[in-house]
């Protein structure tokens, strides 16, 4: 299996959560780091942390322009740029009927073309050292979740983005992935929960472990093995590979039964909480 030794990774949403974490357990292992974000406070605190072998720049996925200097400063500062995790990304609240527009529309944004203007901008030195792009995609590209529809929608669309490149690039000598997890204990998950009591109701009806949280930690190592051994698909935990292959089973009319009967209740409560907010997403992404 390649070493992960002075390889040099690009990681999107590198401020908290699973991107920080990522980035730490990949400094231990010698890797250079090119880290970026729009949270500037704690991308910078991450950068001092790790030190020479990070760089951090600020800069906002939607803007090609910006991921452009970002991954141009990596190669300039490490040489280039040998792999990528794209996995910067952000979730809406609320019904198709009642979501605000503008946020499910930046949802989509950061998601979907966020990823788009990440390896297109690192794509020519990925080829030039033969490397590997790791996108993050999701359990809900196999298994939609009520009140999430543009999250599900982005984790779908980029899933199809990972086959379709992965068809373009592999006699290249590169190799493309996809991770999918079910929910991990992000500051996006976090945020849902603490927002929306709808949305802890709908974890706790969701059948059998879909809806379980699992912790950071588990997430970390799969994605660290799937950048080291450039794995086609990468399942946190291994379950959602099963759910994976099901799929056309999990949004049939047996797969929706689950939830359906509990929709009634829990939309219009979620929405009703959406309102009270006053804000389709959480407080901090609004901020952002």
């Amino acid at each position: 299996m390649p070493t992960l030794s002075n390889k040099v990774v690009l990681i999107t949403g590198a401020g908290r959560g699973i991107g920080a974490e990522t980035a730490r357990a990949l400094a231990a292992k010698g890797s250079k780091l090119v880290l970026t974000d729009v949270d500037e406070a704690p991308l910078r605190e991450l950068g001092l942390e790790l030190g020479d072998d990070a760089l951090t720049v600020v800069a906002d996925v939607r803007d090609l322009a910006a991921m452009q200097g970002a991954v141009d400063q990596g190669i300039a500062k490490f040489g280039g740029i040998d792999l990528v995790l794209a996995n910067a990304g952000i979730s809406s609240y609320g019904s198709v009927l009642q979501v605000d527009p503008e946020t499910f529309a930046r949802v989509l944004d950061i998601n979907v073309l966020g990823v788009f203007n990440t390896v297109r901008a690192a794509l020519p030195s990925v080829i030039e050292r033969k490397g590997y792009i790791l996108i993050v995609s999701s359990l809900a590209a196999f298994a939609a979740c009520p009140g999430l529809a543009a999250y599900n929608a982005s984790k779908a669309g980029v899933e199809q983005f990972a086959n379709a490149l992965r068809l373009e690039v592999t006699y290249q000598g590169v190799g493309v992935g996809s991770a999918h997890m079910a929910w991990i204990d992000t500051p996006l998950v976090r945020d849902a929960k603490a927002d929306l009591g709808a949305f802890r109701e709908m974890l706790d009806v969701m059948p059998g472990p879909f809806g379980r949280t699992m912790t950071v930690d588990k997430c970390v190592d799969a994605f660290v093995d799937g950048l080291e051994g450039r794995k086609r698909k990468v399942y946190v935990p291994k379950w959602v590979g099963f759910a994976g292959r099901f799929r056309s089973i999990l949004n049939s009319t047996v797969g929706d039964r689950a939830l359906l009967k509990h929709v009634p209740r829990l939309l219009p409560k979620m929405d009703a909480e959406v309102a009270a907010l006053g804000r389709s997403t959480s407080k901090r992404n609004t901020a952002l």
